[in-house]
């Protein structure tokens, strides 16, 4: 039990560690400010902020957007900025899914009755 709240609080710890942007929701890092303007224009931040790619997964994004909804060309600069702070802030994380809870801190299963 104690590892688990450590554990916890460690995660805790690292999430509060990274300022968030309170009206879109974003990373305050490098670039967020370029996916504030850009990307909010659209559509809802929580679009960006729910996925999960990398760079070259969100470059192909930004690719069906221009060729698809009207998304206009950024100049190199703003498109580096944008993917920079995408890929280091949104990438794929293998651990999104919360370990299994162990059998020990599991509650009792009710017992069922046969119905004899």
């Amino acid at each position: 039990m104690r590892a688990v709240t450590l554990l916890l609080c460690l995660l805790a710890t690292s999430v509060s560690a990274q300022e968030v942007d309170e009206a879109s929701g974003l990373i305050k890092a490098d670039g967020w400010q370029l996916v504030r303007i850009h990307c909010g224009g659209c559509h809802s931040h929580k679009l960006v902020t729910g996925q999960r790619a990398d760079r070259q997964t969100w470059l192909a994004i930004i690719r069906w957007m221009q060729a698809t909804q009207n998304l206009w060309q950024f100049d190199d600069a703003t498109e580096k900025g944008i993917l920079d702070y995408l890929a280091a802030n949104y990438a794929p994380q293998s651990d999104r899914r919360r370990a299994p809870i162990p059998p020990q801190l599991m509650p009792p299963r009710p017992a069922v009755d046969s119905g004899d």
